[in-house]
């Protein structure tokens, strides 16, 4: 795989000694804008699966043009027989030095390099170092070796308290090192230097024509090593600074801003965001329409997309006409595998529809193309199942997942992320067809393999999340606990704490605790969801109001019928503003509220009467005693005390219920 470092490549000057005194800024060359638009950063165009975040294109450059020249104080003429001692080591290291700079492959460049360490000081080798390791992390060969001559540049070069260019694109090819060899931790301390570094040269005026190439690289590996640490939701971050620095440095309608946004609408998919995703995604498919014509491979790939964020989005019409578009780009490029995939895409959103038939008959036609053990075969058994399923035959469905299930089977230590994919989707064919135990089966299958898969944390908590619903839903509350906890950290992590996702998380651990009679932590998880959801859905939607409801629920429990009944006449304004379409819902929150009142107004008589009933007894002494029981008694009651329960969930101390 090329590395993003592998641009830089053409920023290192061609120096032509290795003194110590041009071991500075200086030592790089000016970068211009139209340098950096030759290169351009992809996702893969995949939709289906995780985005990759792929490097930039090579570039030889560096080895292609003349080197620069030193002038020297001490040389002699060609008229002069000899030299001084000095004068032959002068002339010994500049051959030296053109031998390394004439080096084209990697081969060469390593034996002209070990010429070189004969020759030179380790002081003077700091910027060839880090040229050796930019062409190996170029030719995505050996980590680290690459990571080795990084080190060692890194110990020539950052001996200054000042920032330097050169010290951020070793950090950077540090950085690129680390992730190739899966040490996340430490690739995103070399990025996170690199990019403070970078902060401060721009800060102090340094040219940005040299600096944002370094950054873009910088940014872009940032988000592909929080990617793979399942941090996705700071990795868009990243993205979105990418697309910045591109429209900054390019024409804002070249097909590099294009690119730029396609991949960014991707990454938003990735999260499951399509109303984010969808303005990039339209901007790629002007761009690429304006740039290749509507007709070129760009385009039905950004229709295709678009398909995938439209279907997202449930608008299923207007992702089906993307669906065809594309298809015909596809058919007239000859391109089968990107068709076959298209045309399951068709098929899901035919099912989505409604047009069961319609669906299956696409289906039959790609079966017959796919290879027996193919993972989209697979894809089409599943999608078959989902089709069977859907028209209730039940047993023709769990005869499609059987031969889907059979394949992924050989596919476990090949594929582990992708069979786990599967295996969720499966699951939930199950799930719908009422066999929650195989549904728990296949999960817990997907989690063992996903748990070992850092950039599929996101993975291990959907997993997580459905087995913990699925347990709850067939009365093993307690052990469901454990996995929506860890599902709850997990899809945070991922997605970030305000996604919809974590929402109905903390719902159903709501749900959970209310059902073992745990009525305030329930209430702190319902308070939590109702949170995330009037900011990720809206107040108004019927998940929203759902999550008012339960608070409802909970306090009512708790007997807290104040903010029950608050809660409950916030539900009701919610169902008002659904019209016609929420009237059932209405109808049976407005019962639910009357219920509240009348439990409301049983307790305050209930309580009166227990206040009064020492003034009954006839004895002065005895009434006055009991009195003063009866007081301390209330005075520890939630009746009578200052209730957390009665207290705002705004205003509460944290943690509190």
């Amino acid at each position: 795989m090329r590395r993003v470092s592998s641009k830089f490549l053409l920023h290192l000057t061609k120096f032509k000694n290795l003194q110590p005194h041009t071991l500075s800024s200086n030592s790089i060359t000016s970068i211009s804008s139209s340098s950096f638009a030759k290169h351009e950063n992809l996702f893969s165009t995949s939709t289906s699966s995780e985005p990759h975040f792929k490097s930039c294109r090579k570039t030889q450059a560096l080895y292609h043009s003349t080197p620069k020249t030193h002038q020297f104080h001490h040389t002699l003429s060609d008229s002069q027989p000899q030299m001084s001692s000095r004068q032959r080591k002068i002339k010994e290291k500049s051959q030296l030095e053109e031998a390394f700079e004439s080096a084209d492959t990697k081969e060469d460049m390593l034996v002209a390099f070990e010429q070189m360490e004969a020759a030179f000081d380790e002081q003077e080798l700091g910027l060839a170092c880090l040229k050796v390791g930019l062409k190996l992390d170029q030719e995505g060969e050996d980590p680290e070796k690459c990571l080795t001559f990084a080190s060692r540049a890194l110990k020539v070069l950052d001996k200054s308290a000042s920032a330097s260019l050169p010290v951020a694109m070793t950090l950077q090819l540090m950085g690129s090192a680390c992730y190739s060899l899966k040490r996340f931790n430490d690739s995103l301390g070399y990025l996170n230097r690199a990019n403070r570094i970078l902060g401060k040269l721009e800060a102090e005026g340094f040219g940005k024509e040299d600096i944002m190439p370094v950054l873009h690289a910088v940014q872009l590996e940032l988000a592909n090593v929080k990617t793979a640490m399942g941090r996705r939701e700071e990795a868009l971050g990243n993205l979105r600074k990418c697309l910045e620095i591109k429209e900054m440095t390019l024409d804002r309608s070249s097909r590099e801003i294009g690119d730029g946004n396609r991949d960014l609408a991707e990454a938003y998919v990735a999260v499951l965001n399509f109303k984010e995703a969808l303005p990039y995604c339209l901007k790629a498919l002007e761009i690429h329409k304006e740039h290749l014509g509507n007709n070129s491979v760009e385009v039905a790939h950004n229709r295709r997309l678009l398909g995938v964020i439209y279907s997202g989005m449930e608008e299923h019409k207007k992702a089906l006409e993307q669906n065809e578009l594309s298809q015909k780009v596809l058919k007239n490029w000859g391109l089968s595998s990107d068709l076959l995939n298209a045309e399951i895409d068709s098929a899901n959103m035919q099912i989505a529809l409604g047009k069961y038939d319609e669906a299956i008959n696409i289906l039959k036609g790609v079966v017959q193309q796919t290879d027996k053990d193919s993972e989209t075969r697979t894809m089409v058994f599943i999608s078959m199942a989902k089709a069977l399923c859907s028209q209730d035959k039940f047993a023709d469905s769990k005869r499609c997942l059987e031969i889907a299930t059979g394949i992924l089977e050989k596919k476990e230590t090949v594929s582990p992320a992708e069979v786990a994919e599967a295996y969720m989707e499966i699951s939930m064919q199950y799930e719908t067809m009422n066999e929650f135990e195989i549904a728990i089966s296949l999960l817990k299958r997907a989690l063992a393999m996903v748990e070992r898969l850092p950039q599929e944390q996101h993975s291990e908590g959907s997993a997580s999340a459905r087995i913990g619903w699925l347990l709850l839903l067939t009365g093993k509350v307690q052990q469901a606990i454990p996995y929506l906890e860890s599902a709850a950290e997990r899809l945070k992590e991922s997605f970030g704490p305000k996604h919809y996702g974590v929402g109905y998380i903390y719902n159903n651990l709501g749900a959970a605790y209310l059902e073992l009679d745990r009525p305030q932590s329930a209430a702190q998880m319902f308070a939590m969801a109702k949170d995330i959801m009037d900011v990720s859905l809206g107040p108004h939607h019927a998940d929203a109001i759902e999550a008012c409801q339960n608070l409802s629920k909970s306090y009512a429990q708790m007997k807290s019928y104040t903010l029950a009944i608050e809660f409950q006449q916030r539900a009701i304004d919610g169902w008002e503003s659904h019209g016609p379409s929420g009237k059932d819902e209405l109808k049976e929150a407005l019962r639910i509220l009357e219920e509240l009142k009348q439990k409301a107004r049983d307790a305050a008589i209930n309580e009166f009467a227990s206040e009064a009933l020492p003034l009954f007894y006839n004895s002065e002494q005895e009434s006055s005693g009991a009195l003063q029981h009866d007081m301390a008694r209330n005075s520890e009651s939630p009746s009578s005390r200052s209730l957390q329960g009665d207290t705002p969930i705004s205003q509460r101390q944290p943690g509190k219920i």
